[in-house]
């Protein structure tokens, strides 16, 4: 296919997946209906966490299975199914709201819903790369921001109509956002679909992947580091996403306890419509310095600063500091996911992106779990010193991403790179062997 034949795919295409990332974004906006589900239901800050580390976990797992599976099925069937289990956990949701079933709530907003997310998350990022490999940095870049920006849609679009509506009934909240989510992404999804077999840009440069198998890929050394630093920069970042409407609200509420909550929640939702913006931002804006500074040194520098950061918010109580703060969080969490996948590309090559970056995605998984929960224990447990915990926390959770860095390469994996089983072996461990009393006996 020609250039100029291309353009105009390229560009509807790359339309399509920034809008399925939108919609599906959303979910960080949870911190809203946290506070409104602590009041209105009467379920803990620990309880309501894990609707969102459910959500989570369940987003990073799916991603792992949809990334194999995608050359497979191609980005219309999983996006399709994606946006189908998505808009259906609100509905699921809402029926578990009006029962007071939170079993069933997990179930919906958390299981069927995050896996939805799963499977439509990784599907526009592979599948704009495709159409783009002239720019994969830009596009997936672009990409990525508009699921950084969804809570912004929810927070001061969607949410403000719906409270009009139904006088913040979360019960028909969350049925309203199911159908109009299901209405959104449904026909999107269905115009998605890869490139044509002579799709090739002029500017294009050829992949040279080398023939390296895919399970030495998924068990090399790189592989795993790469996941432990993407790790520790999400699960700082999600614990603040996950709580920082009442966090705010709490240190507003310190700094002038005469706001009425109402007011309190109006400024928490507007922090998450503010802070969205600044983690769409950052994967662009990141994305981009990497492409010039590397991958390798932007997130040494998202590490190192959010350090900074942490310390100072562990004991500042100005809202206004505050706020801006958690939005330079938000801003390095979002940078985090707009270098990963180039960085996947540079390790490992474009021929098995979708497969490794999706199980790159199981980092998410597992920092969705660890970061939120830990958040609603200490709300739960130390309400006076929740803030100071959970910032000394979240700096101990980055020092150590900082440290891993130090064992990065930007390298082009190659043929014959010692995997973690052959360092194992080095140690004298031989893998799937018995250790301890079981080899003793």
């Amino acid at each position: 296919m020609s250039a100029n034949r291309a353009r105009i795919p390229r560009i509807v295409t790359a339309l399509l997946c920034t809008n399925l990332q939108i919609c599906l974004g959303t979910v960080y906006a949870w911190s809203y209906f946290q506070t409104l589900l602590v009041r209105q239901l009467g379920w803990t800050f620990t309880e309501t966490a894990w609707a969102f580390s459910i959500t989570i976990f369940a987003l990073g797992t799916s991603a792992a299975w949809a990334g194999a599976k995608l050359p497979k099925l191609g980005p219309r069937k999983l996006a399709l199914a994606g946006s189908v289990m998505f808009a259906g956990g609100y509905l699921i949701a809402s029926l578990a709201l009006y029962g007071d079933m939170l079993w069933l709530f997990y179930l919906g907003y958390g299981v069927i819903g995050g896996a939805g997310i799963g499977f439509g998350y990784v599907t526009p990022v592979a599948t704009v790369a495709k159409w783009f490999p002239d720019h994969k940095g830009l596009a997936t870049g672009v990409v990525v921001m508009g699921f950084g920006v969804g809570a912004l849609l929810l927070s001061k679009v969607l949410a403000p109509v719906l409270e009009l509506r139904t006088q913040t009934d979360l019960v028909m909240m969350f049925f309203w956002l199911g159908i109009i989510f299901a209405l959104i992404l449904i026909p999107t999804s269905l115009l998605l679909r890869d490139p044509p077999a002579d799709f090739a840009p002029a500017a294009a440069a050829a992949d040279e992947t080398p023939d390296v198998p895919l399970r030495a890929c998924l068990t090399s050394t790189e592989f795993v580091i790469m996941w432990l630093v993407f790790f520790f920069n999400i699960s700082a970042g999600i614990a603040v996403i996950s709580f920082q409407s009442s966090l705010l609200q709490d240190v507003w509420g310190l700094s002038d306890p005469s706001i009425e909550p109402e007011v309190l929640a109006e400024y928490g939702a507007t922090l998450i419509a503010v802070s969205s913006l600044c983690n769409g931002v950052g994967r662009l804006l990141w994305g981009l310095l990497s492409d010039r500074l590397g991958r390798v040194t932007v997130f040494r520098i998202l590490l190192a600063s959010q350090m900074l950061v942490f310390g100072i918010l562990m004991t500042e109580r100005d809202p206004w500091i505050f706020s801006a703060l958690v939005c330079y969080i938000l801003l390095c969490f979002g940078g985090g996911f707009a270098t990963m996948p180039s960085f996947v590309l540079d390790v490992f090559g474009g021929k098995r992106m979708s497969t490794i970056y999706g199980a790159m995605l199981t980092a998410w998984a597992a920092a969705g779990i660890f970061g939120p929960l830990y958040v609603g224990y200490l709300k739960d447990q130390y309400p006076d010193r929740a803030v100071i915990y959970c910032f000394l926390i979240g700096i101990l959770i980055l020092g150590l991403g900082y440290v891993f860095t130090y064992l990065l390469s930007d390298d082009r994996l190659r043929v014959g790179k010692p995997t973690v089983d052959d360092t194992l072996r080095d140690f004298g461990i031989v893998p799937g062997a018995p250790h301890g009393a079981d080899a003793r006996a």
